[in-house]
This record gives structure tokens, sequence and C-alpha cells, in this order.
């Protein structure tokens, strides 16, 4: 993760109501500086009018300047539709300075409303910007965000582009030409066009997102650096637009060195929420300037935004995508006990005749207690219990199940698996408060919440009050867990709606009159990871000097494993993610991790620090249980440094 700084001028620039041609909005700006003047151009729409006998709001280009970046001023209209093939409308321009001239690409649009086949790339070159000199169409088939590098690669001048914008998918690709009337040869794009999978840049994304060019690339000493429009779950489900950055070969812009995990920005500002069409973000531009990396880009299709990132930040972010980079991948920060598994199920004990897994654990008197998941032929889940001094070797463990189900909610209804499942253990004051997941094999699994006092649990009386439900019916809900501190005289409890770790704030833990959890997603799936599919808490986070440490499981689209990985929360704002790790820290490569029930699983209920030391408890293949071990501070360290 890297920290992107909003400008506190947010937005810097906005409509102009004086200008007709601009009342309605102004945004997506792209720059160029050049010694201490910064030159933009940018998209005005303007009021609704009629306008070759349709009432629209037309798209038009004006141009700008500012001398710190902030605040722009001299604003004039700049690209007007003169051609039939930019009859109705110049979008969204991207500048290049290249030699003495300026280069300006923009969306043409030769019908309205637009359809595919009407919105292609134009090209208006100016000497000055002030007037433009010539113009031509560029594709000949429907394309957005055309951007040329500033400089020529390899003695060429080389593009970037995103066709079929509005046909999709579409594809970032790259093109190189020997001369600059290349760029409007008709006959050079069809050649081009025939090849088009073999130019496509290949940023990963999954086949349910859409991508676009945003910036002019960034030349850096390790790379040129792309920022794109990241549109998640563009097809199905609700959009999220997101910025994101890529780094390109200096030599070869085609191959892809790098990518960013995590988004730059999102939207999150009042300005980035609410306008013309809300929750829209959009980088346009890019520069660097003192070490700092600059991006601008558009809020809500209605203003001009500045967001600031250190290059050197960005730079590793961009570097140290495992996904990208494969040599980037760390070794595992877990170590596992050479003795694993530490439980496994027992064939003459009925309940735990199967499976043994998915433990919640506890620290009491130097103690380490694990409850664990077990399950007999009737396949329903109950609890066991085990006891360990040194954290690895279980010194007892019982032969008869400490929590048996007894409400109706955890009794088999239906065909599937029932019972109790996946216990999560948080002691606060004197009372030890249990939550797990409650399946009556019909239903979909609900959170519920039992306690038992301290001392009746260690000295082994489990002595269990009657659980409650306390996630809402009919929705998949699990991995919950309370955390052992208070924020702001509330509880902070964790659970699992799909695909995303979510947090509430509640004032009490009676769950009276229909009242169940609710708060808003801490953490999701991050595309372009090996948690790309589904999170999950692990056990409740442990309070460390830097932060709350939040362990997790991921699951990855593409082999279905679950892995696990770890996370930093704010001390004092737990609703605050200051750091992720990029790479897993436990994969399921043993063998217990990939002869069970489910192939190549790992799955942790619980942790506990002992003397420096962090034990994770974890269900391998959901048929055994395995502990695998790491001193707290190199997981910290780790994590403060982002890797």
């Amino acid at each position: 993760m890297v920290n992107s700084k909003r400008s506190r001028d947010n937005p810097l620039f906005y409509p102009n109501k004086i200008n007709a041609w601009e009342a309605e909005a102004a945004f997506n700006g792209s720059i160029v500086k050049e010694e201490s003047v910064y030159k933009m151009v940018y998209r005005a729409l303007s009021i609704s009018h009629l306008y070759e006998d349709k009432r629209l709001k037309l798209s038009t280009i004006g141009v700008c300047q500012s001398g710190d970046g902030v605040h722009f001023k001299k604003r004039k209209q700049l690209i007007v539709p003169e051609q039939p093939w930019e009859k109705y409308g110049c979008e969204d321009p991207r500048l290049t300075k290249l030699g003495e001239g300026y280069y300006i690409f923009y969306t043409a649009l030769s019908n309205y409303p637009p359809d595919s086949d009407s919105i292609k790339v134009g090209l208006a070159k100016s000497n000055n910007l002030e007037t433009i000199s010539e113009k031509h169409l560029i594709t000949p088939f429907n394309a957005k965000a055309f951007v040329l590098f500033p400089e020529k690669i390899k003695g060429k001048l080389t593009a970037l582009l995103t066709v079929h914008t509005d046909k999709p998918p579409a594809k970032i690709c790259l093109a190189q030409f020997e001369n600059e009337s290349q760029m409007w040869n008709e006959k050079f794009w069809y050649d081009w066009y025939s090849r088009l999978d073999s130019q496509t840049v290949p940023i990963f994304h999954t086949d349910n997102d859409h991508l676009e060019v945003g910036s002019v690339p960034v030349k850096t000493s390790e790379g040129w650096i792309v920022i794109f429009c990241y549109i998640q779950n563009y097809f199905q489900g609700k959009r999220l637009f997101r910025i994101d950055g890529a780094l390109l070969d200096l030599e070869n812009p085609g191959k892809l060195i790098g990518q960013t995990v995590d988004p730059l920005l999102i939207p999150e500002d009042h300005y980035e929420i609410y306008g013309i069409v809300p929750n829209v973000i959009f980088p346009t531009s890019a520069f660097i300037e003192e070490g700092q990396f600059f991006i601008y880009y558009s809020a809500c299709d209605t203003s001009i935004c500045r967001a600031s990132i250190t290059l050197n930040d960005l730079l590793a972010e961009l570097k140290h995508n495992p996904t990208v980079n494969p040599q980037q991948k760390k070794a595992e920060l877990l170590v596992r006990f050479d003795k694993n598994p530490i439980i496994s199920p027992i064939k003459t004990h009925s309940w735990e005749s199967k499976y043994t897994f998915n433990a919640g654990a506890i620290l009491i008197d130097n103690k380490i207690h694990i409850v664990y998941r077990a399950m007999g032929d009737d396949e329903t889940s109950v609890f066991g219990y085990a006891e360990s001094h040194n954290g690895v070797n279980i010194e007892e463990r019982l032969d008869s199940p400490i929590y048996l189900t007894r409400e109706q909610f955890e009794r088999k209804t239906g065909e599937g698996f029932s019972g109790c499942e996946d216990p999560r253990l948080t002691l606060i004051d004197n009372t030890i408060y249990m939550c797990y997941t409650a399946c009556d094999g019909a239903n979909p699994p609900r959170i519920a919440l039992t306690t038992i006092a301290k001392n009746d649990f260690v000295n082994k009386r489990f002595n269990w009050n009657r659980p409650k439900l306390i996630s809402a019916p009919g929705m998949d809900n699990k991995d919950s867990c309370i955390v052992s501190e208070k924020f702001n005289n509330k509880y902070l409890i964790f659970h699992r709606l799909p695909p995303c770790i979510w947090i509430d704030l509640v004032t009490d833990l009676d769950f009276d009159d229909n009242h169940y959890l609710g708060g808003h997603p801490l953490m999701g799936p991050r595309v372009n990871s090996w948690d790309n599919l589904k999170i999950g808490l692990n056990g409740p986070p442990e309070r460390t000097t830097d932060g709350w440490l939040l362990l997790y499981h991921g699951v990855a689209k593409e082999d279905m494993k679950y892995r696990m990985g770890a996370a930093l929360l704010d001390l004092n704002n737990p609703l605050k993610v200051v750091a992720w790790l990029h790479n897993p820290i436990l994969e399921p490569n043993a063998w217990y991790e990939n002869e069970g029930y489910r192939t190549g699983t790992i799955f942790s209920c619980g942790q506990v620090i002992k003397d420096g030391i962090l034990f994770v408890y974890y269900g391998a293949a959901d048929k055994y249980l395995a502990v695998a071990t790491c001193p707290v501070a190199d997981i910290l360290e780790a994590l403060k440094k982002g890797k």
C-alpha cells in the first residue's frame, strides 16, 4: 500500500458559470510543465442548448495555465467541432509536448447520441496552445484515451491507446510509428488492428473489469509509469472506479514490469462522490516534481483534482507485485512446526473421527487454550479442547467435546454440514466471548455468540451460556470475533459478508429486538493478487506497539486455494488499514494442507502472542490442525516496510 495525499485545494479546477461553453463541467485535464509554467488542456461541458438540430451539452476543449500547478487562470476555448468526425463533441484531451509542437489527442464524436462506431480518436496540433494548426482523425475504429510518449523510443513515435472502450472488453495497446503521418494513416491502422492481440499491454485484471489509459507516460530510471483507470466490477456488480498504476520497460514499453496491487485512489471525499456522475474518479495527467509523483484526475465528471505520492514509494509498490514479478515473491514469514499436524482425527471418537481443524486460541496464565472444530460421521460440527504450554506440543486433549449443538439454528434440518463451526475466542475482563458459525444444513450460515466465565473455562467447567444469533437471517455471514478493547466506548466486531471483511461498532452485546451486525467493509479482495476472490478474518486482531495485527485468509480465483495474509490496523483507530502485505505469509504446500476434505486449504480462527512469538493455529485441508510461528517483530517489520 502507498499513501496518496489529496491536495487540500481540491477540487482545484471547476466549471466557470460565466462561460456558457464550460458552465456545466470542467474536467479531465492534461498538463505539461515548461519551466515554471503549467499548461493544461481540459474537457469543457456547455450548458444544454440546441446544436445541429439536437439539444445537448456540447463538449469542447479548453486551455489554461498556472504558476504552481494548483491555481489555473487564462481559460479559453481551444478546440471545437469542425470536421464531420468530431461534429458532436471533442472530449478528454491528452497533451504531449514533443519537439517544438504540442499534440492534443482527444475523443471525437461523429454522432449524437454517440454509439461505438462514432467514438474515435482525433488529433489537434498546435505550435503555441493559442491556435490549432491542423487536425486529423487518428483511429478508424472505436478507441479513446490515446497518449503519446514525450520522447521517441528507439527512434519511433510511441503511443498507448484504449481500443474498444465502447465495444468491451477494452484493451490497452501499444502503437509505434516511423513518422507522424503514420498516426493518421488509415492503411497503417487497419494493418495494426489485424494484429490487435499482439499489440495489447498485459496489464493484469479480471474479465469482469474494465481498463482505460489515464496519463501520458512519465519517465523514471526504473521505467515508464502509466496511471490508468481501473473500473472494478464493470460488467457485473457494483462498479468501483479506481486509479491504478503500471510500470513499463524503458526500451520496450509493451512489456509490463510492474503494477500496483491496491488502488492508488478510490472515490472517498465528498467531491468524488457527489457530482454530475457520482462516485467516479478518472486520471488524466501525471508528472514528477521534487521527488513527488502528482496525479491529476477528474471527480464525478465535474471538476479536476490533484493527489501526490512519494515517487520512491510508488516505484516500490509497482515493482513488488508478485503477480507481475514472481521473483519479488517473498519466502513465507510463518514457519511450520516440524511435527505438524498437532491434532488429528481419532477414529475411536465418533464426534471427531473425520475432521479436527479450524481452532480458536486464547492465552491465559501462560497456557494456550485451543478450541477446535471437530466432525464425525454425522457431519455435525462440535468443539473439542486441547491445551499447550509451549505453543506447539499438546499437553492435554479432552476425550469429549466441550461444546455441542443446542439451538434449532445449529441442528441439522437439511442434507448439508450442520452444527457449530470455526470458533473465535476473546477475553474481556473475566468473561470469554466465543463467536462461531451456526449451520443447520439448509439455510445460509449465521454468526452465533456465547459466553463463559473465565474461571469456569480454565478449570474445565464448560458452563457455556445460551447462544444468540447476532447476524441477520438469509445472509451468508461468518468469520466473526469481538476485539478485546473498546473504542469510543463501543465494542468492535469483525465479520464477513462475501467477499469482504466487515467491521461494526456496537454499544452493547445484547443483540435484542432483532438487532444484528451491520457496519461497513474494512478490507476486500485485491484484484491483481493472490486474494482476489474473497477474504475473511483469522482470529481476533492482536494488539502490538505498532498497531493491531490482523491475520486473514484469502482465496484466489485462479486455483481456489486458501492462503494466509497479514495487515496492520491503526492502534487508536482500527477502522483504518495502515499496512497490508503483498505476499501471503503461509501457503498450502505441506502434505497435510493438501490431503483432506479440501485440498489446498489453510484456515485459521485463532493465534496468540507468547514471549514475543506469534503462534498461529490453522486448519489444514479441512482435516487437521497445525501450527506455524514467527517472531512478532519480524511480521511487524515486514508490514512497516510494505513487503
